[in-house]
């Protein structure tokens, strides 16, 4: 099992799950995070971090959502690791509560 990020962080891009991950599993696109499967080492704690609840276990992810288990893998590879909180973006609580934000996603 891995955990993943889902299009709740879409433009939200809250960063204080990366600051808990003991493995530096999290990676850093233009508007969102994604988890590396291969680093992910299931503890848990970034679920908790999460303000907009946007990380599931891959077994946990809604129906809706599997297709970020997928993208996050893919993208992972790609984009960099980030190991430091942010500041997240000015209009994340906002972002927050949109829904159908795929489209949205920079990779």
């Amino acid at each position: 099992m891995t955990f993943v990020v889902t299009e709740a962080c879409i433009k939200c891009k809250y960063t204080d799950c990366v600051d808990v991950c003991p493995t530096d599993a999290f990676r850093e696109g233009p508007n969102c995070l994604v988890i590396d499967p291969d680093d992910c080492i299931d503890c848990t704690l970034c679920v908790a971090e999460c303000p907009v609840e946007a990380i599931y276990a891959d077994s946990d992810v809604p129906p809706d959502q599997q297709d970020f288990i997928p993208l996050n893998e893919e993208l992972a590879k790609v984009w960099p690791t980030i190991v430091d909180k942010k500041p997240a973006p000015d209009d994340a609580d906002e972002w927050g509560k949109v829904k159908d934000k795929r489209a949205l996603l920079e990779r």
